[in-house]
């Protein structure tokens, strides 16, 4: 029956949200490494911030803290197959820079590295830290953004919808679709 609700008990049921690929470390001390993350978001505007939920027990955790940065990769969706990978193995264990042929970019403001294969990325210096249970919130304050140049129209913006990012919904790699509409639009006049 339409608009009628099932309840289940609280869960993770927001969906979709960014797949990402956390970089971490700084390539002298610790090797790059890097994490798949489906816990990330934007959080606050001015200062801009995101925050990324990592396991306490992940590889990451320690190259994050220890560096006090991290960078925030938004992958493609023909990245998806790698971004899996990236996710159910431990950087302990494997270069995974090697394993899926990325090439890591310095960061132009922290020593984390770039995912130059990723459409986005995100360079973050660690704010704050909060243990939430099963997840670590790491909130980055984002100083620097690196854009693919093929990605940036006429006008100098990000066009998002060549980039085919890459999304999370309940156990499933999907891409965004089409775009509807811009910020306001519904309030415009015609």
């Amino acid at each position: 029956m339409k608009n009628q609700k099932t309840i289940w008990p609280g869960g993770t049921q927001l969906a979709p949200v960014p797949v990402v690929l956390v970089g971490c470390g700084d390539g002298k001390n610790f090797k790059y490494n890097c994490l798949t993350v489906a816990w990330a978001g934007t959080l606050s505007s001015n200062p801009p911030m995101v925050g990324i939920g990592v396991r306490p027990e992940r590889y990451s955790r320690g190259l994050i803290e220890s560096s006090g940065v991290f960078t925030v990769n938004m992958p493609s969706a023909d990245l998806a197959e790698k971004v899996d990978y990236c996710g159910v193995v431990s950087g302990r264990d494997v270069d995974k820079f090697a394993k899926c042929g990325f090439t890591a970019i310095a960061g132009s403001k922290v020593a984390a590295p770039v995912i130059a294969e990723c459409p986005i990325s995100l360079e973050c210096k660690v704010r704050h830290s909060l243990s939430l249970g099963s997840h670590i919130l790491y909130v980055g304050e984002v100083v620097a953004v690196q854009i693919s140049s093929e990605f940036i129209d006429e006008k100098n913006h990000f066009d998002v919808t060549k980039a085919n990012l890459l999304a999370y919904a309940h156990g499933n790699y999907i891409s965004l679709g089409e775009t509807l509409g811009t910020f306001g639009y519904s309030v415009k006049k015609k």
